[in-house]
């Protein structure tokens, strides 16, 4: 009886491991700080887009996201919760434009779902109201990347906020 459950445990070790499935080892990304992109975005606002700090004030809020109300449009603002309808142009620091769409729902994903930087930035106007976001990489794409932006690039977006649902 000791010989068959040793032979039993036996074949079950064996079955065990002879089943488990290996994982790979990916190799895992961890964002910078949300502030290692900061110069970047503020030489990017003065050279591409003509900020001065004396003349158009460029505001940072606590999250580390740089903005520009160009418009605050009305008092309809955004909420997490919110479908959006946008205008929007969107830049990678070199001033390669790598995405734009006019008069789109965003194929009706809510706000919630956006990258932070929209999330945090699109609820500071109304609707009919303009925003120009400076987006640290931490807060848009991060350490992976997405599509055209590569890991860790910061982003710009000239968005218009058109409808609020």
């Amino acid at each position: 009886m000791k010989k068959l459950s040793f032979v039993l445990a036996v074949i079950a070790l064996i079955s065990y491991y002879s089943c488990a499935k290996s994982t790979p080892n990916y190799p895992s990304c961890t964002n910078a700080p949300v502030t290692a992109d900061s110069a970047t975005l503020i030489h990017f606002a003065n050279d591409s887009i003509h900020f001065y700090p004396d003349s158009i004030p460029l505001s940072y809020d606590s999250s580390g996201l740089y903005y520009h109300i160009v418009d605050s449009g009305s008092s309809v603002k955004p909420v997490f919760s919110s479908t959006v309808t946008v205008s929007y142009i969107a830049k990678l620091m070199n001033n390669q434009i790598f995405d734009s769409a006019s008069n789109t729902n965003l194929n009706g994903t809510g706000l919630y779902n956006l990258i932070l930087g929209w999330r945090l930035g699109l609820p500071k106007i109304g609707i009919g109201g303009r925003i120009q976001l400076f987006i640290p990489s931490a807060l848009a794409w991060g350490c992976t990347g997405y599509g055209p932006v590569p890991a860790d690039a910061p982003v710009y977006f000239d968005v218009t906020l058109l409808g609020v649902y």
